[in-house]
């Protein structure tokens, strides 16, 4: 693993802790940061030999690890992976930026139509594997083309339609590819403008959601013709709290880490909504966050 990254970019049963925004989970067995498509490409290759398994991350921002940890090998696109590009209205960027950076890179570019993804916790490659949005803006509605990694460390550039978007899905779901990098089509823009509407968004979002607090961001799907918020207050749920874990009393659709949370208490407080908000309502509420990893052992 040493021969396809430096040194200094490989760690042993790194605490999963630090890398989500939850601040929970267990280690992963072998940790990885590879900086560029190249080092990314060489770590895939490598393990495609191996019986040894593998997962990928961003920021780790929609994503639970549960207590026992991760076997095998995790890799994380962030920092030095993160490389973005202007020219005219396009942007040219990679997995690892920031949304909240990228956002506002387009803003100082005087570039409009990517304000709703500022106040998104995430990196630029899992919101375009799900296809993230916030206040009725979505990345297909920007993306020109996604370039995908397989896992034998190949890369192939998939247009805007053979991504085959829907709401919070695409067909990297399906395909296990990764996405490493993406061209984004936005319009000319008044940066004073741009800005303020960031600020807006972000202001409203403060305002509604924990942000205080550790969390995966929305936890639930909208269900059709609802949303998850109203629908677990309306169930009275907001305050329900398991060990560390609590349904925001901000917002409902949020579950915080008030202190000393575990995955365990996550996932029992998801259950505890599923199961309540079915009962009273008659609508199964399906998680948005992604749960990975192992529970310890007995």
């Amino acid at each position: 693993m040493r021969d396809c990254v430096p040194a200094g970019q490989v760690r042993l049963n790194e605490d999963m802790a630090l890398h989500t925004t939850f601040r929970l989970g267990g280690p992963a067995d072998v940790f990885v940061c590879p900086t560029s498509a190249d080092e990314l490409s060489a770590v895939l290759k490598y393990l495609a030999k191996q019986p040894i398994p593998l997962l990928i991350i961003g920021r780790g921002s929609n994503l639970i690890v549960r207590d026992g940890g991760i076997r095998g090998v995790v890799v994380k696109l962030g920092e030095g992976f993160d490389h973005v590009t202007i020219e005219g209205t396009y942007i040219t960027a990679e997995a690892g930026v920031a949304l909240a950076a990228l956002s506002w890179k387009a803003a100082e570019a005087s570039l409009a139509g990517f304000e709703f993804a500022a106040g998104i916790p995430g990196s630029l490659g899992g919101a375009l594997v799900m296809n993230a949005g916030a206040y009725g803006g979505e990345m297909c509605q920007v993306v020109d083309w996604v370039d995908c990694m397989d896992r034998g460390g190949n890369v192939r550039r998939r247009s805007n339609a053979e991504m085959e978007y829907a709401y919070r899905h695409s067909i990297l779901h399906d395909t296990d590819e990764i996405a490493i990098g993406a061209g984004l089509n936005l319009r000319a823009g008044v940066r004073e403008d741009i800005e303020t509407q960031i600020k807006e968004l972000n202001a409203r979002r403060a305002s509604k959601q924990p942000l205080n607090w550790p969390s995966a961001g929305s936890v639930f799907k909208r269900p059709p013709g609802n949303y998850a918020g109203p629908l677990i207050e309306s169930a009275g749920l907001k305050g329900f709290r398991i060990g560390g874990a609590m349904v925001s009393e901000l917002h409902a659709n949020f579950i915080v880490n008030v202190g000393g949370a575990t995955a365990a208490d996550v996932l029992a407080v998801i259950e505890h909504v599923q199961q309540t908000v079915l009962a009273q309502h008659g609508i199964k509420m399906e998680p948005e966050v992604r749960v990975v990893g192992e529970d310890p052992a007995p």
